[in-house]
Order: C-alpha cells, then structure tokens, then sequence
C-alpha cells in the first residue's frame, strides 16, 4: 500500500497575550477547516469560532473549504471590534480639538 502524501501546514492565531503557532501534518487535499480541526486548536482554545473569525493563507483571505499547499500558512483573524477607519477619524478630531 503507497503511502498517502502529506503535508506540512502551520496554524497561527493570535489574541491579547496569546500567540499560536501550530505546525501540523495532513494529507493533501485537505481543506483549512479540516487542517484547523485536525490540529486541536478549537479543543485548546474555545474561544476561537471559525463561523466568526475569518482565515487566510499568508495573509490572505480565504474560505475555510480552500485546499491546502505543502507549507501554507493558515491565519485565523479574530474579528474587529471597531471599525479602523471610523477609530482614526475619531483620533484625528481629538488631535484636532486638542491643537492649539
């Protein structure tokens, strides 16, 4: 029986005082979701929802059905709690209120 190639994946995700980096094996054709499932980030940290957070492959953006490369790097972004266009607006008036 030949064996089934694999591949060598990493999995990050960052969160405040957290970082996360996974290097997992899977076998080809597997998809980001799977990978992620695979790797028991979900079981270590829960707070991770990928029906919320987006992925990506250095980063860039994709579904978690993408299949994956040998190498790639899996990014699972936590989602934004404000907006940083309207964050930088806001700034910008302060410092404009605050100039003499």
């Amino acid at each position: 029986m030949a064996d089934v190639a694999r591949l060598q994946v990493q999995i990050c995700y960052a969160a405040p005082g957290l970082q996360v980096l996974k290097d997992v094996e899977v076998a080809q054709g597997c998809t980001i979701q799977q990978a992620i499932m695979e790797s028991g980030l979900l079981r270590e940290q829960p707070g991770i929802d990928l029906s919320v957070c987006k992925v990506g492959v250095f980063g860039k953006l994709k579904t978690l059905e993408t299949p994956l490369r040998q190498r790639d790097r899996i990014e699972i972004y936590r989602p934004l709690i404000a907006d940083p266009k309207e964050s930088r607006r806001r700034r910008v008036a302060r410092q404009d209120k605050a100039a003499p």
